[in-house]
């Protein structure tokens, strides 16, 4: 294992890229009772592979292929607008982890609401899955990065099973549709993914982004001041009441439905999460994040995120910043899930890429706000 230092890091965050063999996962979109094309709740590959095998720039070419390309912008959750705010630590977190943003106090947040699919255009929908992404930045320069998204597990337990999963569920040239056969023998395949997507199917979609919660879906260690270590997942849980999306709902003609009442939220009063851990057990699989985690498992609150601003992406803010997994302060360590290292070094693999484009502004536009057309800053590196 070695700790990296990337341009744009904040002083004091570290970068991990952990060597995973030939692991590639890319990004999952649900839509629909079966979760076809890849449309991309996270962006995964292994770094450094051996001539024939995945490597970071075959998956990012997929999710070209499949979704085309959109100068500028990121290879996945393309879509979506910068939050910013503070989380409120109540000092529960202490007794897990020893890292500063768990003291009692506040630290700022610069975050990002997103849908999960490689394309900046498309018109939101109800079954999307969708994200929250966000940075904390306490004193000493150290930060925390962490990507969420609102389902309650991943489809997926390996990179090499989702880059399976890519080529079974690309779309037919003739038809427009993935062709079914070729799912169910994926599927067959590993029965893991199978029950995970039972999973994510039963578990109905919010209304918004507003009142929808985010979770970690990978597990991670915390480290106390006395250096016992914890698994933990976490979960940002909305303060406004969860409304379910009708299975039928009316369609909407507005192409930023989701984004636009979001951003009336906000403007109303200042949007609100609850940070909670949930602990893990001797016998809990960090390594898997298909399978959640006994419903019966403690959970601890241990802070209050609150969003009050919201703006397009634009230069300096929220649009060039990587939402990294493994940029982690001292006190929070990942855990032996294989996807969390290939997140990281594909995310760099996407930064790469848009950081030398033109810029298109975003669909997503909030009124009396200005979107330069202009390359990036480079400060720091992204997805």
């Amino acid at each position: 294992m070695k700790d990296h230092d990337t341009d744009g890091h904040s002083p004091g965050a570290r970068y991990r890229l952990w060597p995973i063999g030939g692991r590639a996962l890319a990004g999952f979109g649900a839509t629909g009772l079966i979760l076809a094309g890849v449309a991309g709740a996270f962006a995964y590959t292994g770094g450094y592979l051996t001539p024939g095998e995945l490597t970071q720039a075959r998956i990012i070419d997929r999710f070209q292929a499949l979704n085309g390309v959109h100068p500028g912008f990121r290879r996945n959750h393309a879509k979506g607008v910068c939050a910013t705010g503070s989380f409120a630590s109540n000092g529960a977190g202490a007794k897990f982890s020893r890292a500063a943003v768990f003291a009692p106090g506040s630290v700022p947040v610069v975050g990002r609401f997103a849908m999960a699919i490689g394309k900046p255009f498309m018109p939101d929908n109800e079954t999307e899955v969708r994200s929250l992404a966000i940075s904390l930045r306490p004193p000493g320069g150290e930060e925390w990065r962490s990507g969420m998204i609102d389902i309650p597990n991943f489809p997926v337990r390996t990179p090499e099973s989702f880059y399976e999963f890519m080529q079974a569920s690309a779309p037919d040239p003739a038809t427009g549709k993935p062709d079914a056969a070729r799912l169910q023998a994926f599927l067959a395949a590993h029965p893991e993914s199978a029950t995970a997507l039972g999973l994510i199917r039963a578990r109905p979609f919010a209304t918004g982004f507003a009142n929808a919660s985010y979770n970690s879906i990978n597990a991670f260690q915390m480290v106390n001041a006395a250096g016992a270590s914890t698994p933990v997942r976490w979960a940002l849980v909305a303060v406004d009441p969860f409304v379910a999306e009708p299975s039928d709902p009316a369609p909407d003609t507005n192409p930023n439905y989701l984004f636009d009442a979001l951003i009336a939220r906000v403007e109303e009063k200042p949007l609100q999460y609850r940070l909670v851990f949930t602990i893990g057990q001797p016998g809990d699989p960090t390594d898997d994040a298909t399978k959640p985690w006994p419903a019966e498992r403690a959970q601890v609150d241990v802070g209050t995120l609150t969003l009050d601003h919201v703006e397009a992406e634009a230069p300096g803010n929220c649009r060039d910043i990587n939402y990294d997994p493994l940029v982690l302060p001292d006190g929070i360590a990942p855990s032996d899930d294989p996807l969390l290292s290939a997140r990281s070094a594909t995310y760099s693999t996407s930064f790469t890429r848009r950081a030398g484009e033109a810029k298109t502004p975003s669909q997503v536009q909030i009124p009396d706000t200005q979107i330069p057309d202009a390359p990036a800053s480079g400060t720091q590196k992204g997805s």
